[in-house]
């Protein structure tokens, strides 16, 4: 009863607003791939598909952003089961967004879609992990904005090491299989953060002063 209770109002005050403009943007970023008469080479589809995944994370960003959170704190649910369903409401849409870039993209132009998709699932939850730290150590009830100024440096760090982060070609390429582990222990490590930090804070009970009873003489 309470997860049908709360599915209808949670998913009208998911921030549809930024996860539209986000998923439009990266849409339309990969449909750039099919304006030249010929299919560009593989390097110019992974960059694409690199952009738009980010672009995608920049909107997830927001998923946890709630206005009337102050209140909702009240309910009998925690924190980690309202969480928990933001995310399942959002994450099918999200997959049908993944391949619908995926599929934008010519074949002669994308790359091997396991890690693609390995990449953008890491780069979504780094986002969502953001958020999550944000809930767990501050009052704020939109933190957003925060996460996706994080997660757009983090990006940009990235891109300075590309020896290490920035191949996402085939198993034939040097390199490969250690940058696909790196960017599969990056997916492990924020779903744990977001487990983790997801949980309540344990609240001390206060202590209550025990009263003696007063000598009595004799």
């Amino acid at each position: 009863m309470t997860l049908r209770a709360l599915a209808r109002p949670v998913w009208r005050s998911l921030p549809w607003r930024a996860l539209i403009a986000a998923g439009g943007l990266g849409l339309l970023l990969a449909s750039t791939v099919r304006l030249p008469d010929r299919a560009p080479d593989p390097e110019l589809g992974r960059l694409v598909l690199r952009l738009t995944a980010l672009t995608g994370a920049l909107g997830l960003a927001f998923l946890l952003d709630d206005p009337a959170r102050r209140t909702t704190a009240a309910t009998p649910v925690g924190r980690a089961f309202r969480a928990a369903l933001r995310l399942a409401l959002a994450a099918p849409v999200a997959a049908l967004w993944w391949t619908a870039a995926l599929l934008l993209v010519p074949a002669p132009s994308r790359p091997d879609l396991t890690p693609a998709t390995v990449e953008a699932a890491a780069t979504a939850c780094a986002a969502l992990a953001l958020a999550t730290l944000a809930v767990r150590f501050t009052e704020a009830a939109e933190v957003g904005k925060g996460a996706a100024v994080r997660l757009a440096v983090a990006a940009g760090v990235t891109l300075l090491v590309p020896d290490r982060w920035g191949l996402l070609g085939t198993p034939a390429d040097p390199g490969w299989q250690a940058t696909q582990l790196r960017w599969a222990a990056v997916l492990a490590l924020t779903l744990t953060v977001c487990v983790t930090a997801t949980r309540e804070p344990v609240r001390r009970r206060p202590r209550i002063p025990v009263r003696r009873p007063a000598p009595t003489g004799n």
